[in-house]
């Protein structure tokens, strides 16, 4: 590796950028510390490992949150040509090649729903979910810098990779309005839906990348895994196919899946379908409970981060 990439007066290099996070990061801590009292109010002590969140820490750094968003969206589409239309390509070539392959030489049925809008639908869901997932997974490997150096709350990194997964997913999504049109879908209630069904969606998503962060920064060969395991997920959730095609000795597989009352609650809302409220309600409650899973094992190994990474 060529010494230039350790420069840190190189512009752009790693190095400088990871200080120009630094930086950021301790003028957030010191902007706080001017308005502290000359007289501590506050002890610090060591957290129990079975202690709850400290959300009024997390909220305290909503603004590294947002930077490290940025940073991450700016780092994914820097020296692009398409830049940010790669969040829609890239859904876009997947839905014409399953097209092509599923809906007109397999011929898999698609409930009455036209082909492109059923498997767009889907993908959109399912690379948000992956990519946040694998880049949330592989998140404290990628700021092993910030993490040794500077302290804040270490969930926000996690949590930085998924927020930026959200602006991919809604700039995917603006497609879907004028398929909605060409295709001549009504406006129902039922899209108010879709706001509960991406924030189940979200918060399985969040669940998913810190539990295999932390695990991650212990065990490296989950980032070996988790792609396989991911593989795995996605056909066993109703994105090329829809679940009612399922033997019926097969169906409770699906149903366990939590991305099966998400995918088809959503495309429910969108094409206005019956929502089968029995899996979208697991789903959700699921998330939940990832969640908390994986945020309180998380917070007993977040202390020894510092010294695995």
């Amino acid at each position: 590796m060529s010494s230039t990439s350790y420069d840190s007066s190189s512009e752009g290099g790693p190095v400088g950028e990871a200080e120009e996070e630094i930086a950021v990061i301790s003028s957030l801590s010191s902007d706080r510390s001017d308005r502290l009292p000359s007289t501590p109010v506050t002890v610090i002590k060591p957290s129990k490992p079975w202690s709850p969140l400290n959300f009024r820490d997390l909220w305290a750094y909503r603004e590294l949150l947002g930077f490290l968003i940025w940073r991450d969206i700016k780092v994914r589409y820097k020296q692009t040509l398409l830049g940010v239309a790669w969040a829609i390509i890239q859904p876009l070539a997947m839905m014409l090649i399953f097209t092509f392959f599923f809906g007109q030489l397999a011929q898999i049925p698609t409930e009455g729903i036209p082909s492109g809008l059923f498997y767009y639908s889907g993908l959109s869901l399912w690379m948000f979910f992956s990519n946040s997932a694998i880049s949330g997974a592989n998140s404290l490997i990628g700021n092993t810098n910030l993490i040794t150096k500077v302290y804040f709350p270490r969930l926000v990194i996690p949590s930085a990779a998924v927020g930026a997964g959200i602006i991919d997913f809604a700039i995917a999504s603006l497609l879907l309005f004028p398929m909605l049109l060409y295709f001549d879908f009504s406006v129902t209630w039922k899209l108010l839906m879709l706001v509960p069904i991406f924030v189940g969606l979200a918060l399985l998503t969040l669940g998913t990348g810190v539990l295999f962060s932390a695990l991650n920064a212990k065990y490296r060969d989950v980032r070996h895994a988790l792609p396989f395991l991911l593989q795995i997920w996605m056909f066993v959730s109703p994105i090329i196919y829809p679940s009612s095609i399922v033997p019926q000795k097969w169906r409770w597989i699906i149903v366990l899946n939590p991305l099966t009352g998400l995918i088809e609650g959503y495309r429910a809302a969108l094409f206005d379908r019956p929502i089968v409220w029995g899996p979208l309600v697991y789903a959700l409650v699921f998330a939940v409970i990832l969640l908390s899973i994986a945020a309180y094992s998380f917070r007993r190994m977040e202390r020894s981060f510092a010294e695995v990474i």
